[in-house]
């Protein structure tokens, strides 16, 4: 089992800046292929960006794309996704998830693990 709290959500004015944390525990959390998703009210949930085991490859929505970064840092076991730029159409409730393979997925039904979400807010 993995568990996976995410943190750092909150309101910012469009234009701003938010980096979020997500805290691994649990079992070999380091070996996990690792992802950030977000849902909006009313919608589907959808994949922002993923990033390998090794943190060597990472994956980005284009709506996301020159304004979010996600790293790691698998001796804290710990995965971060820094927002710049921030729109109002990125207000959502943001998820950590985490998937036993090496191969990064924009499904989301093939991540094993996902985390309780925080919300972020970005007003006009």
């Amino acid at each position: 089992q993995v568990q996976l709290v995410e943190s750092g959500g909150g309101l910012v004015q469009a234009g701003g800046s938010l980096r979020l944390s997500c805290a691994a525990s649990g079992r070999t959390s380091r070996r996990y292929t690792m992802g950030w998703f977000r849902q909006a009210p009313g919608k589907e949930r959808e994949f922002v960006t993923g990033i390998s085991v090794s943190g060597g490859s990472t994956v980005y929505a284009d709506s996301v794309k020159g304004r979010f970064a996600i790293s790691r840092d698998n001796a804290k076991n710990a995965v971060y996704l820094q927002m710049n730029s921030l729109k109002p159409e990125d207000t959502a409730v943001y998820y950590c998830a985490a998937r036993f393979l090496s191969e990064i997925t924009t499904t989301p039904a093939r991540y094993n693990y996902w985390g309780q979400g925080t919300q972020v807010t970005i007003s006009s």
